[in-house]
C-alpha cells in the first residue's frame, strides 16, 4: 500500500478511535453532567452557589494526553493534505504512535476513578496496532528511500536519440528524395 493511501485510513482510524474516548470523558467525577444523585445543577456543591469544581489531577492529565493525541493525528492529516515526504510522515506517526501509548497507559492507570468504561482502552489497543502496521510500513518506505530510476530506453538500447536542429538543413533531403536527386526539380 503507497503512503498516499495509507495516510487517509490512519486519519479515518485516528477519529475513530478519539471519538468514543472523548464522549467518555463526560462521565468524569467533578464535571458538568457527572451529578451525583439528589444535587441540584447535576454538580456537587452546583446547588449552594459553589464555583463549579475542575476534574481532579489525575482526570487533568488524561484530557491532556487526549489533547496531545488529537494534535498528533491532526498534524498526520495535515501531512496527508499537503503530500509531505515520507521521512515527515515516518517521524508524525512515531510521535501518534508514541502519545496513543501514553493515552492508554494512563487509561489503564487512572481511567476507572476518572468514570472512563475499560471498553475504551480496548479500543484504543486494537487501533494502536493498526496504527503499529501502517507506522511500520512508512517509516519502511522512508528508510528505502526513492525509488532508484532504472535506464532510459536509449541508455539500454545502447543509442543516443538527438533531436536535430530547426536551422540545421540538409540540401537535397527530403520526402520526394531518391537516389537519383529530386524527382520535381527534373
Amino acid at each position: 500500500m503507497t503512503y498516499c493511501r495509507t495516510l487517509p485510513l490512519v486519519a479515518a482510524i485516528m477519529i475513530g478511535a478519539l471519538a468514543p474516548a472523548a464522549a467518555q470523558f463526560g462521565g468524569m467525577p467533578g464535571m458538568p453532567g457527572s451529578g451525583a444523585p439528589g444535587m441540584p445543577g447535576g454538580m456537587p456543591g452546583a446547588g449552594f452557589g459553589g464555583p463549579p469544581q475542575g476534574p481532579p489531577p489525575a482526570c487533568q492529565q488524561l484530557l491532556s494526553l487526549r489533547d496531545e493525541t488529537a494534535k498528533s493525528a491532526a498534524a498526520i492529516s495535515a501531512a496527508n493534505k499537503r503530500h509531505a515526504p515520507v521521512n515527515e510522515a515516518c517521524r508524525l506517526f512515531k510521535s501518534f504512535y508514541s502519545a496513543q501509548g501514553k493515552m492508554m497507559k494512563a487509561i489503564e492507570e487512572k481511567g476507572p476513578q476518572c468514570g472512563v468504561p475499560p471498553e475504551v482502552n480496548g479500543q484504543l489497543k486494537a487501533e494502536n496496532v493498526k496504527v503499529q502496521q501502517i507506522m511500520n510500513q512508512v517509516c519502511e518506505a522512508a528508510a528505502r528511500g526513492p525509488a532508484p530510476s532504472g535506464p532510459t530506453l536509449s541508455e539500454a538500447l545502447g543509442t543516443s536519440l538527438s533531436v536535430p536542429s530547426v536551422d540545421a538543413k540538409k540540401p537535397g533531403v527530403g520526402t520526394f528524395d531518391t537516389l537519383t536527386g529530386n524527382p520535381l526539380a527534373r
